[in-house]
């Protein structure tokens, strides 16, 4: 489960990034955060990492208060979550097993695990094949299917998606839509940031509307309206 409780972020002197926000997602939920830019949404996103603190209030990931996690407890509170990002952040340098190999030999995970795990992966994003492609033989969305492999390599219970089909064309954002469908199917809790409506309003998943740093709206799978 995650939890926000009068949650407010602030960078400076002025209106804050985040603004007594309270949102609880329950295990296997599938959300989208929506909202116009600097509304908050990547606030949201950092501070499920933990890589920004609020400023007042208290986030909760699967029982563990993130600010009571000392730094060196911090690669194995991330290895719960996979994170995917719009510009897919793959190592170029490196091949598609490798890429996804490098999430997994970060925790110090086995090779004999890593020979088991990778290939699995890959698999279930339909990129068996391709294994020894380099990122820049790749098409943008066969990339964004490698980090979601990296992403899901160490087996997380929550996948946050931060404009997952940000840089995609439209056949290639519903083809990765609709993975992350069948990953949260499989009992991956999903959080999707996005400014595609389309396919929002499409999808019918629970809808989290951010409006300057304060959630305006929390609409049940079916019922957003981008009118609201």
């Amino acid at each position: 489960m995650i939890k926000l409780e009068h949650v407010s972020k602030s960078y400076s002197a002025g209106t804050p990034a985040l603004n007594d926000v309270n949102l609880e997602i329950e295990n296997g939920e599938f959300v989208f955060i929506v909202g116009d830019s600097g509304s908050g949404k990547s606030t949201l996103i950092r501070l499920l990492l933990k890589e920004l603190e609020p400023s007042e209030g208290t986030v909760t990931i699967n029982g563990q208060v993130l600010g009571k996690i000392k730094h060196k407890q911090l690669p194995k509170f991330r290895r719960k979550l996979g994170v995917v990002f719009q510009d897919f952040r793959l190592l170029k340098d490196r091949n598609v097993f490798d890429n996804v190999a490098f999430a997994q030999k970060v925790v110090g995970e086995p090779g004999s695990r890593i020979k088991k795990q990778v290939p699995r992966m890959l698999s279930m994003v339909g990129l068996a094949a391709k294994y020894r492609s380099y990122p820049k033989q790749l098409s943008g969305g066969e990339q964004q299917r490698v980090a979601i492999a990296r992403a899901l390599v160490n087996d997380p219970g929550i996948l946050l998606a931060d404009e997952p089909t940000g840089n995609l064309d439209n056949n290639n954002a519903w083809e990765i839509m609709k993975l992350l469908e069948e990953i949260n199917s499989r009992g991956t809790t999903v959080v999707v940031v996005t400014h595609n409506l389309e396919i929002v309003k499409v999808m019918k998943k629970r809808v989290i509307t951010i409006k300057k740093g304060t959630i305006v709206s929390d609409s049940k799978q079916g019922d957003y309206d981008d009118e609201d």
